[in-house]
């Protein structure tokens, strides 16, 4: 971009002094520090929010109206299993006989 050399700075403050005189020199300098201070901070806002948005796109996304999924329930012990495995599997005469 602009490197800004001593001697080109030199020229252009030169040639603004002949154009807009002293008095309006200064006034001109700094309307144009007031214009690149809000440039660079609109430029570091938008840097900003771009990291933010990076960072985000690295996290999982949560649906707040989504409901939360129910809790896993533990594991019965052993000897519950076996007690209800077996009362499953045991036919009941009664409904045998209906036919059902």
């Amino acid at each position: 971009m602009f490197e800004g050399r001593f001697p080109e700075l030199l020229i252009i403050f030169v040639v603004a002094l002949v154009v807009l005189g002293p008095h309006k020199l200064p006034q001109v300098a700094a309307m144009v520090g007031r214009w690149l201070g809000n440039a660079r901070a609109m430029a570091r806002q938008f840097r900003d929010q771009l990291e933010e948005e990076a960072q985000n796109m690295q996290r999982p996304v949560v649906d707040p109206t989504r409901p939360a999924p129910p809790p896993v329930p533990a594991p019965a012990p052993a000897a519950a299993q076996s007690s209800a495995a077996t009362d499953s599997v045991t036919p009941d005469p009664a409904s045998h006989e209906r036919g059902a």
